[in-house]
């Protein structure tokens, strides 16, 4: 499967133990989005469009409401890297 360098970066700290917390308009869908390492850093790199194309290939889910998290597919598909802590645009 072929993952952009941003798709990486926002699965990295996903699979860290962040989060993308989002905002629902009132007819059900998602409208806002923003993704949160485990330190409680923004990442400027989780665009809409990359919540999407994440969301759609099923590499993370929300589970009754709650934010959304890395799947076990997403997981696999995030590659290694020496030092996940470095790189990446935090706001």
């Amino acid at each position: 499967m072929n993952i952009s360098r941003y798709e990486q970066r926002v699965l990295h700290v996903l699979a860290q133990g962040g989060a993308i917390h989002f905002e629902r308009a009132p007819n059900g869908k998602v409208r806002e989005i923003t993704c949160f390492s485990r330190d409680g850093l923004i990442l400027a790199d989780c665009t809409r469009a990359v919540f999407d194309r994440l969301r759609k290939r099923g590499l993370i889910r929300s589970q009754d409401g709650a934010p959304y998290r890395i799947t076990r597919a997403g997981n696999a598909a995030v590659r290694a890297q020496t030092d996940n802590r470095t790189g990446g645009a935090y706001v």
